[in-house]
C-alpha cells in the first residue's frame, strides 16, 4: 500500500473500527496526520503578525486536528486488531508507558492468515477471504460462528 492508498483507505473507513490495517496503512497516514500538523503550525507561525490570518490559520489547524482524532484511532484499531489484540488495548496509553508498547505493537508484523478480526489484508490467497458473505465466517477459521435466524 503506498502514501494515497493508505490516506484514501483511512478516510474511506473514517470511523470503521472492524477489520485490519496492515502497518504500511498505519505509518503512511500517520506521516499525512504529522505532515498537515507541522504544515499548518508552520504557516501560523510565520503568520502569526498578523491577527485575523493567525485566527483563520489556528481553526484551521483545530478543524484539521479534530478532523483526524477518529480516523486516527480507527486505524490504530484496525492496527491492533491486525495483530489479533482486542482495539481496547488502545487505552493503555493513559498508563506511563503506555504509547512506548504501543509503539511496539504498531511496529510488530500482524498475523498470518485470518484471524477473529478478519481476513489477512496482505494476503492474495483466495482462502483467506470470506467464503460466505452472509454469515462472515472464514475459510480456515478456527473460532466457532454462531448462524443467525
Amino acid at each position: 500500500m503506498n502514501f494515497s492508498e493508505a490516506v484514501k483507505s483511512c478516510f474511506s473507513k473514517y470511523v470503521d473500527f472492524s477489520g485490519r490495517a496492515p502497518r504500511s496503512e498505519y505509518w503512511w497516514f500517520h506521516l499525512f496526520y504529522v505532515g498537515c500538523f507541522l504544515g499548518l503550525s508552520l504557516v501560523s507561525i510565520f503568520v502569526l503578525n498578523v491577527a485575523l490570518t493567525a485566527l483563520i490559520l489556528s481553526l484551521a489547524w483545530l478543524a484539521v486536528v479534530l478532523g483526524m482524532i477518529l480516523p486516527s484511532l480507527a486505524v490504530g484499531v484496525r492496527r491492533l486488531h491486525d495483530q489479533d489484540k482486542s482495539g481496547w488495548w488502545y487505552v493503555i496509553v493513559f498508563l506511563p508507558f503506555g504509547p512506548l508498547i504501543l509503539l511496539i505493537f504498531f511496529v510488530l508484523e500482524g498475523t498470518e492468515g485470518p484471524n477473529r478480526f478478519g481476513p489477512d489484508p496482505l494476503s492474495d490467497d483466495p482462502q483467506d477471504s470470506y467464503v460466505d458473505t452472509d454469515t462472515k465466517t472464514y475459510a480456515r477459521s478456527s473460532i466457532p460462528t454462531v448462524r443467525r435466524r
